[in-house]
């Protein structure tokens, strides 16, 4: 892999993690428009390193917030950080039983259906919305909000559907505050990403070979900065209600995507 081609990657990779537009969406329209060769490959190992400097710039924007769950973990009481966690892990079960369960059926989705992740951007432009004109609330996230938002989160496999927007819309719909809406969407994805960086690793398909060393640094540089700017923004964005640009963007980039499919 050339250094280029991997800092490329990397940006990418950091940029959508956060950035409402549909990493996978977009990838499938770059497939159609450019040929399925015509994309630089990720070895595995880059795949899991892109994944770890996307999780480790979230943790550092987090920071803070990290630290108190982790205190409050340790004090072994039900307390406020306790709760937290459990939403969390309840969040994360849709995704998880979709992915274990449907895997073989949700690859249809990833074969080139153009019209598909083009029907799939508009529903994300509604999404990002609606959540503009919510009202602002002091609300939190409640255990029955958690497995919403997951069930939003899970939906989110489908090319089109973007995890980050899909995520807080829903939260911020059920009338979470905009900014816990941010902040639970983003420490949410987190176990899900050390989890398929495990499965990963464990699957004895990741090999490293001594030559792609600088490439694979300058991917991570690249995914962990990008990410550290998507992340911080999109907080500030979600925060002020501008995520109608966002809309405005998946909306035509879905119309255009469906136009390429009838008349491309």
């Amino acid at each position: 892999m050339e250094i280029i081609d991997a800092i490329i990657l990397g940006i990418i990779q950091g940029l959508t993690e956060f950035l409402p537009v549909s990493s996978s969406g977009h990838l499938e329209l770059g497939k159609a428009i450019l040929g399925a060769d015509a994309l630089p490959e990720e070895s595995l190992l880059f795949t899991v390193i892109l994944h770890f400097a996307t999780a480790l710039s979230t943790l550092i924007v987090f920071r803070k917030d990290v630290a108190e769950i982790f205190k409050g973990l340790f004090q072994f009481k039900w307390n406020e950080e306790t709760q937290f966690s459990l939403k969390i892990v309840i969040s994360m079960i849709p995704a998880a039983l979709v992915g274990f369960f449907l895997e073989d059926f949700l690859e249809v989705f990833f074969d080139g259906a153009i019209i598909i992740v083009g029907i799939m951007l508009i529903i994300t432009a509604i999404l990002l919305y609606l959540a503009d004109l919510a009202k602002t609330t002091d609300k939190g996230v409640s255990y029955r909000g958690a497995f919403v938002i997951g069930m939003a989160q899970a939906v989110a496999i489908l090319p089109g559907i973007s995890r980050s927007g899909a995520t807080i819309s829903a939260a911020v719909l059920l009338g979470v505050d905009k900014t816990k809406s941010a902040r639970f969407s983003f420490l949410m994805v987190v176990p899900l990403i050390l989890g398929k960086m495990a499965k990963d690793l464990l699957s004895g398909d990741v090999n490293f070979a001594g030559d792609e060393a600088i490439a694979i640094g300058a991917g991570f540089l690249a995914a962990f900065i990008a990410g550290l700017a998507a992340c911080t923004w999109m907080i500030k964005l979600v925060r002020q209600s501008k995520l109608t640009y966002f809309a405005i963007y998946c909306l035509i980039v879905g119309l255009i995507a469906i136009a390429w499919s009838i008349w491309g």
